[in-house]
């Protein structure tokens, strides 16, 4: 039987996976930071080297960090925000992502720090890197619910107006200004700017990088290969082409659609590049690796491959750079500094990624577009969008929705509220916004008085957990 000695400095730490600890879970909370007890022993297993698997060994904890007048400054760590809370110099701003604000004035050096935005009609990706470091990194979901709540507006408005025919007609003075967007549309592009304002609410941000599109189409009509990426082969040029036929097929073969399981996809080419075939877009076709090795070997006919090919024009991609636009103009109207404002496309995103071995995620491509390789990462958030005011149609006793509900009240769904003792999620309001219907972390309902409740957090618009 192997012999087990006392624990020291250099044997393996207490939340390594070959050690268990000897002294149980003693753990101390203070803020949400974790922290083993002095005086606590474990036993080693005469090993020198934590055996984590390597996607974690490389992670590090941030506690962003703001001074006296509330602006940011460089992240600290957990042990140094636990010794400043505790001496009472700093005191806590938020939970997610956990925030300190200094009570006395100090110094304030600051890193250059570069922000990656992997813009998405459905999904944000973020991360901010230091020359050394990863900061943050997550990934938003954003509201996919507008459309139909203003269709749902359209229908009681129409229905409300119907009923005051007294009133003049308004429909000569209304028009649409220069640069309209649809509502729906212009809530994502004011997500966009709403997330990196959070953002550099609590980091220095220097740099803005924001990937625009999978392709760029002017590559793609003239594929003239231009500075200093491009200089490194073709095949990165060709990337471009590449992304946009994967894109215009859905990531899926034309021939089979994904009955024959294989991951690998290919581009292939209808009319052969030795017989006047081109690299242009309405010549290529989504292949899998299945079916492109049946078709050289003649199981498939040629004229299959032209019926199937989707082609179809810009018109999509000139929409979504419509909107990438105006997210990098605005942009540039905040920081008041067009030289801190770059852009960026998908297919150069894909061949740093893939460069550096990296999966495909959200916050990984964004962590790629900050200029991340090899640095050391941190643990990504996951970040959802939620409805901050919620002015539903009331019922009265007969069923009907006569009227708007436009009271405020003090507590609303989602929010985090502390209860004897406890944190808990609201998860409804009755009796006029004077009784809350609370979850506890093991999912039990129960109800309570808003006198015997404090509020820790709303749980409103952006929520990190």
């Amino acid at each position: 039987m192997q012999k087990l000695e006392e624990r020291t400095e250099r044997n393996t730490p207490t939340d390594a996976s070959q050690v268990r600890s000897n002294c149980g879970s003693v753990i101390k909370h203070d803020c949400g930071v974790g922290q083993v007890l002095q005086g606590s022993k474990t036993s080693s297993n005469n090993s020198d080297e934590n055996q984590l698997p390597k996607e974690r060994q490389n992670t590090s904890v941030s506690v962003y960090m703001l001074n006296m007048r509330g602006k940011p400054l460089m992240p600290t760590t957990p042990r140094k925000a636990r010794i400043l809370l505790k001496q009472g110099k700093a005191k806590v701003v938020q939970r997610t992502p956990f925030t300190i604000q200094l009570k006395y004035p100090t110094g304030e050096t600051k890193q250059p720090i570069t922000f990656g935005i992997d813009a998405g009609y459905s999904k944000i990706g973020f991360s901010a890197t230091t020359e050394k470091q990863e900061l943050i990194s997550g990934e938003l979901i954003l509201r996919t619910d507008v459309s139909k709540k203003l269709t749902e507006k359209q229908m009681y408005r129409k229905n409300r107006r119907s009923k005051l025919w007294h009133r003049k007609p308004r429909f000569n003075n209304r028009k649409r200004d220069k640069g309209w967007l649809a509502p729906s549309i212009k809530h994502k592009l004011d997500s966009h700017i709403r997330l990196i304002q959070k953002i550099k609410g609590i980091l220095p941000v220097t740099n803005i990088v924001v990937e625009v599109a999978n392709f760029d189409i002017q590559k793609i009509k003239n594929p003239c290969i231009e500075g200093k990426e491009y200089q490194e082969g073709e095949q990165l040029g060709f990337w471009n082409t590449r992304e946009y036929i994967l894109h215009r097929g859905n990531h899926v073969c034309q021939i089979c659609k994904g009955k024959s399981k294989d991951p690998i996809l290919n581009v292939h080419h209808i009319d052969p590049r030795k017989s006047t075939g081109t690299n242009r877009p309405d010549n290529l076709i989504t292949l899998c690796e299945t079916c492109h090795k049946a078709y050289h070997k003649g199981d498939i006919k040629p004229n299959l491959l032209k019926n199937n090919n989707n082609r179809n024009g810009f018109k999509p991609e000139t929409f979504m750079s419509t909107v990438r636009w105006k997210l990098i103009n605005q942009l540039k109207e905040i920081e008041n500094n067009s030289n801190s404002v770059f852009h960026t496309y998908g297919y150069i995103t894909k061949h740093n990624r893939i460069k550096a071995g990296l999966q495909k995620t959200h916050s990984n491509d964004a962590f790629v577009i900050a200029g991340g390789n090899g640095h050391e990462r941190v643990n990504p958030f996951n970040c959802k969008q939620t409805r901050r005011n919620n002015r539903c149609i009331q019922l009265n006793r007969n069923g009907f929705k006569p009227s708007i509900r436009k009271k405020r009240y003090k507590f609303q769904p989602n929010d985090l509220i502390r209860f004897k003792r406890k944190e808990c999620r609201v998860k409804g309001v009755f009796n006029y916004g004077k009784w809350l219907r609370l979850a506890d972390s093991t999912e039990n309902i129960f109800n309570s008085n808003i006198e015997n409740v404090e509020l820790i957090c709303y749980g409103k618009g952006i929520q990190f957990n």
